[in-house]
């Protein structure tokens, strides 16, 4: 293709026409990411909670290092996943690098601290709210954790649709542990990436607008989540409001 517009138009003809080697890198990519996020969410979820409501020794350090990996780049994720999974590492009886495992351990890794992080300062900051009436009701930390995530559920969806995002355009760490093996571990943003150094633009651009419409797609659910819990919020009635205990008994 010798000009911009032949090479969008053929993309366009790649999506609308279902392009099998198309549809394939997609699928794979939304595929680990979904595995991924499932990983990360459901661990970043519960220690988050936790790190919300407890106050122990060594807890700011422990805070101040979960704040830097949300800066970590992908290449060091997939490096070091890389070593854990080589034949001379830990986990290389697994047999798991250049494999679909190894795309969604290393998105996992990737994703956790993004997914802890927000968990836990949306959870300290309801904590600051409902703690104590939690408290005067008999829930320990583990109880009260776990409360505030329900309590919290529709603001920590954004939290989910966020760290699928950030898992699908992931460039980095996928490359290094998975190889970009046609076929098997090639997903879109290696593809992209791929097809650009090849000259094959067409492809490439295809990819590209796919990756932009998912993560437009993405960006419109986070809003439409705020909408949602912002007109649950204005029609709760007063009775539906947290129990707060009081010298003469529990008032409504």
């Amino acid at each position: 293709m010798n000009t911009f517009s032949d090479s969008v138009g053929t993309a366009f003809s790649l999506i609308v026409s279902l392009d099998p080697l198309l549809a394939s890198i997609v699928l794979r990519s939304l595929a680990v990411s979904a595995c991924a996020c499932a990983l990360a969410c459901t661990a970043g979820l519960l220690l988050g909670a936790w790190l919300g409501v407890a106050h122990f020794r060594g807890r700011g350090m422990l805070l101040t290092v979960l704040n830097t990996l949300l800066a970590l780049p992908s290449v060091v994720v997939g490096l070091v996943v890389y070593l854990l999974l080589s034949r001379s590492g830990p986990l290389g009886f697994l047999g798991w690098l250049f494999s679909f495992q190894a795309m969604v351990l290393a998105q996992a890794v990737l994703v956790l601290p993004v997914v802890t992080a927000l968990v836990r300062q949306t959870i300290e900051d309801a904590d600051r709210l409902h703690g104590e009436q939690f408290q005067s009701l008999g829930a320990g930390k583990g109880m009260r954790s776990l409360l505030l995530l329900w309590d919290e559920r529709y603001a920590l969806l954004t939290v989910l649709i966020a760290a699928f995002g950030r898992a699908i355009s992931e460039v980095g760490a996928v490359m290094v542990v998975g190889g970009n093996i046609d076929g098997f571990t090639r997903v879109m943003t290696t593809a992209i990436a791929l097809e650009t150094s090849k000259g094959d633009l067409p492809l490439a651009l295809a990819l590209g607008l796919l990756l932009l419409a998912v993560v437009l797609l993405l960006n419109m659910l986070i809003a439409l989540v705020r909408r949602w819990r912002e007109r649950l919020d204005d029609g709760l009635p007063e009775t539906t409001q947290l129990l707060v205990p009081e010298a003469g008994g529990v008032k409504s």
